[in-house]
């Protein structure tokens, strides 16, 4: 699923994509509206949690409302990170850093063995997510395979290298706030700024 913003004109600006586990929209639980847009991306099952339920939660079990709330935190640390994808990365990087950050994630919830994973995005959605245009992707996926790095092909993403495409896409696993072992397990990459590839926009 992804959180979205939509411009006058209509076009999708992504703010965030929900993998499966995820909590989706905790946020409109304080807040009552949102302002932004859920969408699904592709077939889910929901569990509705109603907020009478999360009222209770808060009220007669404080450290389950510790961990929704460390949720909303997660949520934030995730957002802060996509900002500085989006203003300090350039081009490659940005797509690098991104399909690290969804490994991880999907590795932490045993959806991916941390060298493959199934990602239903379109190189337009992905443009969406990177600020970028789909011509721009699949320039920048074209690179990243050719380095060696990593191959997104029919909504499948292999990793050939996982230290080549942290260190390309300055990505530390830190900001996730996983458990030891899975960040020990995607961390030291020995990151650089800069990237491997010759994208620069």
């Amino acid at each position: 699923m992804s959180r979205h913003v939509d411009d006058f004109d209509g076009c999708r600006q992504m703010v965030a994509l929900q993998v499966p586990g995820d909590f989706v929209d905790l946020h409109a639980y304080p807040l009552k509206t949102l302002d932004h847009d859920v969408a699904t991306l592709t077939a889910v099952r929901l569990a509705i949690v109603p907020h009478a339920a999360l009222s209770d939660i808060q009220h007669n079990q404080p450290e389950l409302a510790r961990k929704l709330w460390f949720l909303t935190l997660l949520d934030a640390a995730m957002h802060r990170k996509w900002i500085y994808r989006l203003g300090r990365l350039k081009a490659a990087a940005r797509i690098a850093h991104f399909l690290c950050e969804t490994v991880v994630r999907l590795a932490a919830v045993g959806l991916s063995d941390g060298r493959q994973f199934h990602l239903p995005l379109t190189q337009f959605d992905l443009g969406e997510i990177c600020g970028m245009t789909s011509v721009h992707v699949n320039r920048v996926l074209r690179e990243l395979r050719e380095a060696g790095l990593c191959t997104f092909r029919n909504q499948q993403v292999e990793i050939h290298d996982w230290h080549g495409l942290a260190k390309a896409g300055a990505f530390e696993p830190g900001y996730l706030y996983l458990d030891d072992a899975t960040t020990h397990r995607f961390s030291g990459a020995h990151i650089e700024e800069g990237c491997v590839c010759k994208s620069s926009a």
